[in-house]
């Protein structure tokens, strides 16, 4: 008898739709190719139109759907021209961060042979490293506790950030078993580099006492450290030398988009938001509303990451099937590029959504009979 899982599909704004769209289609036709798993599909809505046309961003009810669900896959939320009274973006994607403790943020960043890279250096195309950005609190978490500031004023506003023990051990005990997963695959893996500003603030300078004492718990693991700024620089100079970096949630924003632009753009990364209870997958991207409805958006970054569900899914309930289809959707994914199948828009083609999606479905085809 096939397990099913409980799938909540929130496309949110602009190509959300769209490459949310492409994501389906290749889960379905993974369910029917490799069969063992059953994948029930649940929209619910959510996001910067929502609230433009209903003056709620995230419905209580998609919420609680969230909560209940397997997985959660999401496209993307959020308007530039809709915004909050108090100035601030829709970005519903924050509050399910909190309300489901999706503490890590993984952030996959693979070279992928075929795709152009903007480093000219050779080794480029080894790049394939993961980073872990902690979720729950660092530099955002006075977003959802305004009262951890003074109130601001028409000429003065603060912002609170908080590090904890408990948020910190979690993100590190997080990343070195990410390690550990990875060195057993490839025996060159296997090192976390701590990045931080512990140099300058108190908050990380604890983040960083407790990284070596949780790397102490982790022998086997090579553990280093590097402070924000030098690793903006070190992963234009030398990104194929990391392997899985944590840090506090706003570096981990910042340097998650300068690691995508490394392989290609947003386009080609992928993403999930874990807690030790609830999945969450979407692309790194946003709502690109320019493009939205034109068929331009790449939907490589949602693939993958539904190809990190599959993963996640399959590690969690030991169903083998549903890792195959991940290795399956990935390996399709790599051969439409590696034989230039496709030359999406953002690399000066013609391909977009429908075309690379076809590619890749055509691709799952030919290595999957039915």
């Amino acid at each position: 008898m096939k397990k099913e899982f409980r799938i909540v599909v929130l496309p949110g704004d602009g190509i959300g739709h769209e490459v949310m769209d492409a994501s389906l289609l290749a889960l379905s036709q993974l369910q029917k190719r490799v069969g063992g798993f059953a994948l029930r599909f649940e929209p619910h809505p959510g996001g910067a139109q929502h609230y433009a046309d209903t003056g709620v961003a995230f419905p209580e009810s998609s919420m609680r759907a969230s909560k209940a669900a397997d997985a959660v896959l999401f496209g993307a939320m959020g308007l530039p021209h809709v915004r909050y009274p108090d100035g601030t973006e829709i970005a519903p994607q924050l509050n399910l961060r909190e309300e489901l403790d999706l503490y890590a943020g993984v952030r996959p960043i693979r070279a992928i042979t075929g795709v152009p890279l903007p480093l000219a250096d050779p080794r480029a195309a080894q790049i394939d490293l993961v980073l872990i950005r902690e979720q729950t609190e660092g530099w955002f978490y006075g977003r959802s506790h305004p009262e951890a500031a003074p109130a601001p004023t028409a000429d003065m506003a603060y912002d609170v950030g908080r590090i904890t023990r408990a948020g910190s051990t979690r993100l590190f005990e997080f990343a070195f078993k990410l390690a550990a997963r990875r060195k057993a695959r490839d025996p060159r893996k296997g090192r976390v580099t701590c990045v931080d500003k512990a140099n300058v603030h108190r908050g990380l300078a604890l983040f960083n006492r407790i990284f070596w004492e949780v790397s102490r718990r982790h022998g086997d693991i090579a553990a280093d450290h590097c402070y924000v700024d030098a690793m903006a620089l070190n992963l234009i100079r030398k990104p194929w030398e990391y392997d899985v970096v944590p840090t506090e949630n706003q570096f981990g924003d910042i340097l998650s988009d300068l690691a995508a632009a490394l392989i290609g753009g947003m386009g080609m990364a992928p993403s999930a938001d874990l807690g030790d209870h609830h999945g969450l997958f979407q692309p790194s991207h946003g709502s690109a509303p320019d493009i939205a409805g034109q068929d331009k958006a790449n939907p490589t970054a949602m693939l993958l990451s539904a190809a990190m569900m599959l993963d996640w899914l399959g590690e969690r309930h030991h169903e083998s099937r549903l890792i195959e289809a991940a290795r399956l959707l990935e390996e399709a994914i790599d051969r439409v590029y590696a034989h230039r199948r496709v030359v999406p828009c953002e690399f000066g083609g013609r391909d977009g959504t429908q075309a690379v999606t076809r590619a890749v479905i055509e691709a799952l085809e030919e290595t999957v009979p039915a």
